[in-house]
């Protein structure tokens, strides 16, 4: 598990360091630099799964970063940049990016010791979903993997290969839906139950064309005809790699999700933020970039209301100007934080605000 980040040199970081809890919650303004901070995670676990000093700036998780001189923070002299990650067990492990002989890739100094949770851990260890998942399709890919190392994927192109061949796994008890009495529970059914509370009540199928890579997807509503993805909406087709990957993640993993709230309700948002808030107890470190205050209340209904995460278990670093570090934010016990910055998910009071001023007599 992540204790902290330490940035150097990397896009708008001169030298910046980020604590992580059980649940991380990456918030705050446009281009202030969350996602630059889970793409420095990412280039780390991407060079450590090659292995070979070798770190791609496009490709691996989707990554698209362009030359290595445009990652470099202005303020600094050094041709490079660097990325500290420190375990909870005292660990420690740097990895150094330097221009490599195309300006594609940079060459890397792998840790010597430290590294080896992401490039010999298990392979649902380490599991990120960017924020551009895959729409309603039909069909999807498939992963020529072995079951074992089979995951949903950057933009949750395997998911459907996921639940058909992992889908009679059982899953830990911590990570049950509330009301199940299904036993023994497994992947498939706890992931429609899940899904089914966040979006809409649903049923999933999933099949394999013999000889092809190819895995089919349909949905139904319970007791209704299955229909194809395009006929279901985008809301059932982003939550559900989420919901997969977290029930299928190494106890012990890291998941990071980036904009988990895209195109789901309001009551959705809040509820999936309830949902990761529970898997990040029952084991799994949960990374998320969010700009949804529905997400964060139903993480502050699992601290307060639902007492389903302790409040030093979660944080939040508020990236309020690139400008400026980031601001790390404590949960307390009824739900609310250490303290409340300007800007920090506060534009419906403002807009009330303005409402109320428009409304009053003159």
């Amino acid at each position: 598990m992540i204790k902290s980040i330490s940035i150097e040199g990397f896009k708008r970081f001169t030298s910046e360091r980020l604590e992580f809890r059980n649940l991380t919650i990456l918030a705050g303004r446009n281009g202030s630099g969350k996602t630059s901070t889970i793409h420095a995670l990412l280039l780390a676990v991407a060079a450590s799964q090659r292995g070979d000093g070798i770190a791609e700036l496009n490709g691996p998780f989707g990554l698209e970063l362009g030359w290595f001189e445009s990652l470099l923070n202005g303020n600094t002299k050094e041709n490079s940049f660097s990325v500290t990650i420190e375990g909870t067990e005292g660990d420690a492990a740097c990895w150094s990016f330097e221009e490599g002989n195309t300006e594609l890739h940079a060459s890397v100094t792998l840790p010597f010791v430290g590294g080896e949770a992401f490039s010999h851990g298990p392979a649902l260890g380490f599991q990120y979903l960017g924020a551009e998942r895959l729409g309603p399709r039909i069909v999807q890919h498939s992963a020529a993997l072995p079951r074992e190392k089979l995951q949903v994927g950057w933009a949750g192109q395997f998911t459907a290969q996921v639940i058909e061949k992992l889908g009679s796994s059982r899953i830990d008890e911590g990570r049950l839906f509330p009301s199940s009495d299904e036993n023994p529970p497994l992947l498939k059914a706890q992931t429609e139950q899940w899904l089914s509370s966040i979006v809409r009540p649903v049923q999933i199928d999933t099949s394999t064309f013999a000889g092809t890579g190819i895995t089919s997807i349909a949905f139904r509503v319970p007791g209704g005809e299955f229909v194809r993805p395009t006929n279901m909406g985008f809301g059932v087709t982003y939550a559900l790699p989420i919901v997969v990957a977290a029930l299928s993640a190494t106890t012990g993993g890291i998941l990071i999700v980036e904009n988990p709230e895209a195109h789901l309700h309001p009551a959705g948002q809040s509820d999936i933020g309830i949902f990761l808030a529970r898997m990040a107890r029952a084991g799994v470190q949960v990374i998320l970039e969010t700009h949804s205050d529905h997400v964060l209340n139903g993480i502050r209904r699992a601290i307060a209301e639902l007492k389903i995460l302790s409040p030093d278990a979660g944080i939040i670093q508020f990236f309020d100007d690139a400008d400026r570090p980031p601001e790390a934010l404590e949960f307390t016990e009824s739900g609310s934080f250490s303290h409340w910055p300007s800007g920090f998910f506060d534009q419906y009071q403002l807009d009330i605000a303005r409402l109320n001023r428009v409304r009053r007599p003159r």
